[in-house]
């Protein structure tokens, strides 16, 4: 077992321990992928079998690296254990047992897009005006109590004030709309699951046979619904093993409970406790500055981050003028950082809120640096999206919203009054010349049909593009339609790796898979550009250098509009945001913020971010840059 060796201590101890629960602590950077990857191993060599093994984490990338690691550790095993993302997991589950959950075994899964779609319609149904009751935020509202493990019902019973009401009327079309178009949401996939394997002993007890040995990455981050499922799962022969970092749980404002991993040993008696400290990633100096700055929190579990690695260059602070000026710093120090031989894509610019972004992104075009906003799902893009549709709507008659988003996509003439008396099913007051469009419309989708049930995936994507319109339109186009098209093109590259598989289950896969991509879960290959995103979609990335920007009080931390100061909650989920801020770099940060912002159409004067006064300033250099306006400002 020299695989054994390649671990230190407290990660040899997580691996060798088999059978019961066990929670690992794991620190940023203590190398949490490779335990679970090497206990994998672990259990299979001593006599477990890999069927008997499920490995669940959160995005389709963590769970694509978890099976690379675990397929290179087990180059001697035919079997693979299965690895998945909850939703997946949810997929499976409710794919082999939907006449069970009350389902179709073909059912659509709505993405947000499509989702908030079917709430602006559901808000108008229910008596409502979208414009005065916001689709994002009844979404917002339904999901948290999706989440919660709630259904509609159970909802509307203790719905008694009057927003509540609102939801509550708006959710019951919105689940009318769903069944009459087969299709669940992002939270069905796990709600459902959950009540599926609390009613269904049969199926409970199945899945508790074939699976023995859990694992599940990132449990800070699951909800109460994702804790229910581990728990049904797991209950039958108790060998839980999560792995997860209370200073990582970002992702309350969504649902993540701190509850499930604090409260692990409550839920687990007996369970071993492993922390693993060690960090592989940052110098010295980033750690002392992350301890520093996390130990503020009262909620978390003890630990203090410490690395073999060297002792590492200072961490430099900036102050700029205003936003313009903090861009055009980090633009030019990207710069001099490329010039001397960094990788553009091992640079990091970070920003609390989405709107930071508009002055980086000026700075760096202005500098004629190459960079690439992170967060931009490709599935979420509209080209790629048609093409789903018509695949979508040829496969079922049923589903009207892909219909009519595609009906005239490329242009065919047939106007809104038309589409509505189609969905009506009113079309004999349809003219001649437009029921003949239909009919053609009607036909190709027939035509696609037929190619997706007799041609290999991508071939029959070929098929629609082509014979669309949309190709050609695309190529007639302009320089964005040109980018389309090499979307489009992009998505069909992707479709070939399910050309092996049997057509129905490619198909099932393949759209589930377009609905499930989070936001790091990019599919074109990554340019070699600096990264520009939010904290939040850093998580679980790293990079050489990274630039943490806005450090401004209400920025970052941020302040929540029209409240009159955050909750220790809120503020220690800041504090957690601003740790995982600093412990993606491994080598060098770069902290900065603005005396004056432009936020909203107002000009605001700031103070610093209260975080940089919780590091200790001999860990801090100032930062000097001259801007193109001559100013110079100083630190």
């Amino acid at each position: 077992m020299s695989y054994l060796d390649e671990l230190n201590p407290r990660q040899r101890e997580a691996v060798e321990h088999r059978d019961g629960p066990l929670l690992i602590i794991a620190g940023a950077g203590a190398g949490k992928t490779r335990v679970i990857a090497h206990r994998i191993l672990h259990l299979i060599k001593t006599g477990v079998e890999p069927s008997s093994i499920l490995a669940i984490t959160f995005t389709n990338k963590a769970a694509q690296e978890m099976r690379n690691r675990v397929s290179n550790l087990l180059s001697d095993v035919t079997e693979l254990p299965f690895i998945s993302t909850f939703h997946s997991l949810g997929v499976r589950i409710l794919r082999d047992n939907a006449t069970r959950a009350g389902l179709s075994p073909r059912f659509t899964i709505f993405d947000r897009g499509d989702s908030i779609r079917a709430i602006k319609q559901a808000t108008k149904i229910a008596g409502f005006d979208p414009k005065n009751f916001e689709p994002p935020k009844i979404l917002g509202a339904i999901s948290r109590q999706k989440g919660e493990g709630v259904t509609a019902d159970e909802f509307a019973e203790r719905a008694s004030d009057f927003f509540p009401r609102v939801v509550s009327r708006v959710w019951d079309a919105y689940e009318k709309i769903l069944t009459e178009e087969k299709a669940l949401d992002f939270d069905d996939l796990l709600l459902k699951t959950a009540l599926l394997l609390k009613k269904e002993t049969g199926v409970r007890e199945a899945y508790q046979t074939q699976w023995k040995y859990l694992h599940i990455d990132e449990y800070q981050d699951t909800n109460r619904v994702q804790y229910d499922i581990a728990r049904l799962l797991a209950e039958a022969h108790r060998n839980i093993a999560v792995v997860g970092d209370v200073d990582q749980n970002i992702y309350q404002w969504r649902g993540a409970s701190m509850k499930n991993i604090m409260g692990f040993e409550k839920d687990w008696p007996n369970a071993k406790v492993v922390t693993l400290q060690e960090n592989y990633r940052s110098t010295q100096t980033i750690l002392d500055a992350a301890n520093r700055v996390i130990e503020k929190n009262k909620h978390r579990r003890e630990k203090t981050l410490f690395t073999k690695n060297s002792g590492g260059e200072k961490i430099d602070l900036f102050a700029g003028f205003d936003e313009a000026h903090e861009a055009q710093f980090v633009a030019e120090k990207s710069r001099e950082l490329i010039a001397g031989g960094a990788e553009p894509k091992e640079i990091a610019v970070l920003f609390r809120a989405n709107f930071q972004s508009r002055a980086l992104e000026e700075a760096f075009m202005g500098a004629d640096i190459p960079y690439q906003v992170i967060g931009v799902r490709f599935f979420e893009r509209k080209e790629v999206k048609d093409i789903i549709s018509y695949v979508r709507a040829a496969l079922s008659e049923s589903d009207t919203a892909d219909f009519a988003r595609i009906i005239n996509v490329p242009t065919r003439g047939i106007g809104k009054v038309t589409l509505l008396k189609i969905l009506a099913k009113q079309e004999s007051g349809i003219t001649l010349g437009t029921r003949t469009k239909i009919a053609a419309f009607r036909a190709l989708l027939a035509r696609i049909k037929k190619k997706l049930e007799t041609e290999p995936l991508s071939i029959a994507l070929k098929f629609v593009l082509t014979e669309s319109g949309l190709e050609k339109a695309l190529k007639d186009g302009d320089g964005e339609d040109e980018e389309r098209l090499l979307n489009i093109r992009e998505l069909i590259s992707f479709s070939t790796r399910y050309n092996g598989i049997e057509r129905r289950e490619a198909l099932e896969q393949f759209l589930a898979d377009a609905a499930l991509q989070s936001d790091q879960d990019e599919l074109k290959e990554e340019k070699n550009a600096v990264r520009l995103m939010t904290v939040h979609a850093a998580k679980g990335l790293e990079f050489d250098t990274v630039f943490i920007t806005g450090l401004e009080d209400g920025l970052f931390p941020h302040a929540r509009l029209y409240a009159d100061k955050i909750t220790e909650e809120e503020s220690e989920e800041e504090r957690r945001l601003f740790y995982v801020a600093l412990t993606r770099a491994r080598k060098k940060l770069f902290l900065s913020y603005a005396g004056a912002r432009s936020v909203f159409g107002s000009r605001q004067v700031n103070l610093p971010s209260e975080f940089i006064f919780d590091i200790p300033e001999n860990l801090l250099e100032a930062d000097i840059y001259q801007s193109t306006n001559g100013t110079n400002v100083y630190e």
